[in-house]
C-alpha cells in the first residue's frame, strides 16, 4: 500500500532559504566596504616636556571589525493542527430559595363589646276613637256579666223550683240517671211546651220530671223585660241525687 503525505512545509522552507541567502550577501558587501576605506591621517607634535594641564589622551577602544558570522537558518516549529473543541455549555444552577420563615400569627384578642342597652319604647298615645272603643268594649263585658250574672241566680231559681216539684217513689231510679228537658216560657213564665231531649233510662223518673215543670209554673224570671229573651228557651238537666 503506497502512502500519500501533503507536503504543507515546501513553501515556508523556500522563503526562509531565500532570506539566509540574502542576508549573507548583504554581509559580504558591507563587510568588503569597509575593509576599502582609507585610514585617517593624525598629525603629531612633539613636546620636551609635558605641561601640567595637559591631559593624556584616552587610549580609544580598538574598533573590531565585524565578522561575518554564518546565520542558521530558523527552523520554525511544526505547527500542530489547531483541533477545535465544542463548547460545553454547562448547565447554570439556579439559586436555591431560602426557607420563609414563618412567623406565628399573633391572635387577636377581641373585647366582647358591651350589650346595647335599648331605651324602653315610649307609650303610645291612644288616639280619641281608641279609647271610646275602649270604654264601649268595658261597658258592654260589664254589662254581659251582669246578665250572666242575673241569667245564673234565675236557672238556678228555676231549676230549685221544679225539683221540689217531683213526687213519687224514686227508690228505683238510679244515682247516676240523667233526664233533659227544652222547655219553651211566654212572658210571666208560662210553660209554652216541655219536650223530653234526654232520657234517664227510668220513664217512671222521665215523667215526675215532666209533670215537675207544668206544677212550677209560672217559673220565675227577672223583672227586666229585656231579659226574658234569654229565658224563652231553656235547657234544663235533672239528677235524682241532687
Amino acid at each position: 500500500m503506497n502512502a500519500t503525505y501533503t507536503d504543507n512545509y515546501s513553501l515556508p522552507a523556500g522563503m526562509l532559504a531565500l532570506f539566509v541567502h540574502g542576508a549573507f550577501f548583504a554581509l559580504l558587501y558591507f563587510g568588503f566596504t569597509w575593509q576599502n576605506q582609507q585610514p585617517a591621517v593624525m598629525s603629531v607634535q612633539l613636546w620636551q616636556s609635558l605641561p601640567d594641564d595637559v591631559v593624556e589622551p584616552q587610549a580609544q577602544p580598538k574598533v573590531v571589525p565585524p565578522s561575518v558570522k554564518q546565520i542558521e537558518p530558523e527552523v520554525q516549529p511544526v505547527q500542530q493542527p489547531v483541533v477545535i473543541k465544542p463548547d460545553i455549555v454547562l448547565p447554570t444552577k439556579k439559586p436555591v430559595p431560602k426557607p420563609v420563615e414563618v412567623k406565628p400569627v399573633e391572635k387577636l384578642v377581641t373585647k366582647p363589646k358591651p350589650p346595647e342597652v335599648k331605651a324602653p319604647p315610649k307609650p303610645i298615645q291612644p288616639s280619641a276613637q281608641e279609647l271610646e272603643a275602649a270604654r264601649l268594649h268595658a261597658e258592654q263585658a260589664a254589662q254581659a256579666a251582669a246578665v250572666g250574672k242575673v241569667v245564673d241566680e234565675y236557672s238556678g231559681k228555676i231549676h230549685d223550683k221544679i225539683r221540689r216539684n217531683i213526687a213519687g217513689d224514686l227508690s228505683s231510679v238510679p244515682k247516676d240517671a240523667l233526664a233533659i228537658f227544652s222547655v219553651t216560657l211566654l212572658p210571666g213564665g208560662t210553660v209554652l211546651s216541655a219536650r223530653l231531649t234526654q232520657s234517664s233510662g227510668n220513664a217512671l223518673y222521665d215523667n215526675a220530671v215532666e209533670r215537675a215543670i207544668l206544677k212550677s209554673q209560672p217559673l220565675p224570671l227577672p223583672s227586666d223585660p229585656n231579659m226574658f229573651n234569654r229565658f224563652r228557651e231553656l235547657r234544663l238537666k235533672f239528677k235524682p241525687n241532687e
